[in-house]
């Protein structure tokens, strides 16, 4: 079986994360999407992440009632800078030898796969399901290549989905007093509410 990895901080989880998964589980014919938020992000150790007990949370209430979709806590169980290589390890250990693990990640991303831990390790351990991201160009793969040979046989390039909404502005419109209705799967728009995260307070 095809298994989706979908990994972030999900601070907080959105619609285009859902949309992601459920576009590409369809185009490469992808069985199961595990969401895996992240302890420690290696890029954001400078700036505040919510607890990982809300952002957990939110991605259970988001996926609540989506069978092909599973979540994960090993990230957060495992303590510390989370590196998706390690993940990754951790993930083939566990599989039959007939699956097969696609790592589903932004246009974004992968243009900073280099600078990634253990690049070459990664891919040696996964496939790359890449989606656009607004505002990216797509990435350069002869470019990319010359950096991480054998990267180009490993990754699959969509077209689709286009999303536009981020984390980042969710919380900024909630800061402000904004809505974010439609932006987020009600339940976890009930829940940011009901907890207060995100305000000025918080």
């Amino acid at each position: 079986m095809r298994t989706g990895i979908l990994g972030g901080t999900f601070d907080p989880i959105h619609n285009g994360h859902i949309l992601v998964a459920e576009v590409v589980s369809s185009l490469i014919n992808i069985g199961k999407v595990i969401f895996i938020p992240a302890g420690c992000p290696n890029f954001k150790e400078d700036k505040p992440v919510t607890e990982a007990k809300h952002r957990l949370q939110m991605v259970r209430l988001a996926i609540a009632e989506k069978p092909s979709f599973g979540l994960s806590t090993m990230e957060i169980d495992r303590g510390g800078v989370s590196y998706t290589v390690d993940t990754m390890r951790a993930l083939n250990r566990r599989l039959n030898p007939e699956d097969e693990l696609f790592l589903i990640m932004g246009w974004d991303n992968l243009r900073n796969l280099p600078l990634w831990h253990e690049p070459s390790e990664l891919i040696s351990l996964c496939k790359l399901a890449v989606v656009p991201r607004v505002g990216f160009p797509m990435p350069d793969l002869v470019s990319l290549e010359s950096r991480i040979p054998g990267l180009s046989g490993r990754v699959t390039m969509l077209d689709k989905p286009e999303i536009a909404v981020t984390s980042s502005e969710i919380r900024e419109r909630v800061r402000l007093g904004l809505s974010i209705h439609g932006l987020v799967p009600v339940a976890v728009e009930d829940y940011i509410a009901e907890n207060g995260l995100y305000t000025s307070k918080n």
